[in-house]
């Protein structure tokens, strides 16, 4: 008799594949490995979609970013600029980058918004870029000559029609002869062969501009008649602009530029002004310089500015000086005052400690420069809280007083940054073990040497690096000088905008930004010498700080 292999005890054989005699079980797990596969492939889907709508946003920067600097004809930033938008489409759209997609955003912010900046701010300390030098050679030959432009008296008179463009103005002219030109302030005129024509001969309109009617050109009056549209690449042409938006004149400068002597006359008094490749403007016989000039590269000439002109040399020596001492104070003021608050609401025997920790960080809650405002007008002399209140109605000019200024910047920043540091040497007090303390009582020591030679030194461990920092941030605090003396009192016998509270920081800001005459080049040096001076003081005190780290 056959037996089958079941009869004989074998096991029975599973059925693979997903036939009828599939289990119920392994049905269902199919059926959640597909859902889950389903769901997978269209999470990728997804995924791509976004990724391309995200790229399809940066390449369009990119290209307008091209196109404009391909205008501009700044060939350096345009590589650059064009080398990161094919690094970026080559990292995201490859499947293998997958460090440099989570690297590659954080590597152009740095290169942006730090490496750029850094780099640019040093190379614009090595030129004249300011106020009367802040655009090239052109831009500067044509500023003089349109500013210093007259109307001819027997200029012929041009029929005008404005038209506007994506918020710019453009004259449309029709000539004497019947010639019909379009231009604007950057494009000289250009003949066109479209215009539409009045039955005067007139033009009245072109393809892609909007003649503007009467009302428009009175809401616009100033800004029309200021326009000045160059009759040829070659400013000595001249240029044409109206008096009332339906006519024009033809204007010629008393300077004619000299392409191939490099030589710019006044035809009215004969006088010759000369590029001399130096100072990056045209400068006569006698020293007569005529502005706005161009930016050049002027090498070390910032440098020596700054520490050869005895106008700006004394005060910058004077702020420096200040500078440290301001910034010195303020370390061991917040320190000595955060320390001491921190020994005293660290002993457990004192009632309602913990409260008094929370109003103590009442201060380093409130932003920096709000506060510095309320501060401000609480010294007022005639109407402050403090002199009116706490002195009786005494006018003291807390901040018009060059040392009564410093004084009271000391005392603000101090109720400003005692909490901080009260914060800290909490922390670091409880976490000094007290078996320490118990086997120095035990030996003898009482409490004032047991604090002296060993809870400050080991205190000093963890804080050594933070007053280091702290000494650099206040080095650098512009917002409390700014928001609460503006620098001031003014020194006027100095060479730059600069006052008895200034800073170094603040006063590079004067210098770059507050004033008629701005000097781009001569801060960018300032900022290099803070850069240097914080730079020494720091890698001077973290050598010092070594010696603290043996202590452990």
């Amino acid at each position: 008799m056959t037996t089958t292999g079941t009869e004989q005890g074998e096991a029975p054989v599973t059925p693979r594949g997903d036939g009828p005699g599939e289990s119920p079980v392994v049905q269902t797990s199919r059926s959640k490995r597909a859902a889950r596969v389903a769901e997978a492939a269209s999470v990728g889907v997804k995924t791509l979609l976004v990724k391309i709508a995200l790229l399809s946003i940066v390449d369009a920067i990119g290209v307008y970013a091209l196109m404009v600097l391909f205008l501009k004809q700044d060939w350096v930033v345009f590589g650059a600029v064009l080398v990161v938008t094919a690094v970026v489409n080559w990292i995201y759209f490859s499947r293998y980058k997958l460090p440099a997609k989570y690297l590659a955003p954080g590597l152009i912010f740095l290169l942006i918004f730090q490496i750029f900046v850094v780099g640019y701010s040093g190379y614009i300390a090595f030129t004249n870029y300011g106020t009367g030098h802040n655009s090239t050679k052109q831009d500067a030959i044509t500023s003089l000559i349109v500013s210093s432009q007259q109307r001819v008296p027997d200029s012929p008179t041009y029929d005008l029609t404005v038209l506007e463009k994506l918020g710019t103005f453009s004259f449309l002219v029709t000539d004497p002869d019947g010639t019909v030109s379009v231009g604007s302030t950057d494009v000289p005129l250009t003949p066109v062969t479209n215009a539409e024509v009045d039955d005067a001969g007139k033009a009245v309109g072109l393809s892609g501009y909007t003649p503007l009617k009467f009302n428009d050109i009175v809401s616009n009056q100033e800004a029309i008649a200021a326009i000045s549209v160059p009759l040829s690449d070659d400013p000595n042409d001249g240029t044409l602009r109206t008096p009332d938006g339906s006519s024009a004149y033809l204007y010629l400068s008393d300077l004619v530029y000299d392409e191939a002597a490099g030589t710019m006359t006044n035809t009215t008094t004969s006088t010759v002004y000369v590029d001399n490749g130096k100072t990056g403007s045209f400068v006569a016989a006698d020293g007569t310089e005529l502005l706005p000039g161009w930016k050049v590269e002027v090498g070390l000439a910032n440098f020596a500015k700054a520490f050869g002109s005895e106008s700006i040399r004394g005060p910058l020596i004077s702020v420096t000086i200040w500078t440290f001492a301001f910034a010195l104070l303020s370390v061991l003021t917040t320190f000595g005052l955060g320390l001491f608050l921190a020994i005293v609401f660290n002993n457990m025997k004192m009632r309602g400690r913990n409260f008094y920790r929370v109003v103590l960080i009442l201060p380093y809650a409130f932003p920096a420069f709000l506060s510095a405002l309320v501060w401000a007008g609480m010294l007022n002399p005639q109407f402050g809280f403090v002199n009116q209140v706490l002195f009786g109605g005494a006018e003291i000019p807390w901040l018009t007083n060059e040392w009564l200024a410093k004084f009271s910047i000391i005392f603000v920043n101090l109720w400003l940054g005692f909490p901080y540091m009260f914060l800290v040497c909490t922390g670091t007090l409880q976490s000094i073990p007290e078996e320490i303390q118990e086997a120095a009582t035990v030996d003898g020591a009482r409490p004032g040497q047991v604090f002296r030679l060993i809870k400050l030194p080991l205190l000093l461990v963890s804080v050594a690096p933070l007053l280091i920092s702290s000494f650099a941030f206040n080095f650098n605090n512009f917002n409390l000088i700014y928001m609460l003396t503006n620098g001031g009192p003014r020194d006027v016998t100095a060479g730059v905008n600069v006052g008895a509270t200034d800073i170094l920081i603040s006063m590079v800001y004067k210098v770059a930004f507050v004033g008629a005459s701005r000097d781009y080049g001569l801060a960018s040096a300032f900022s290099i010498i803070i850069f240097l001076l914080v730079a020494l003081v720091s890698i001077i005190s973290f050598k010092q700080t070594k010696a603290l780290e043996e202590l452990n």
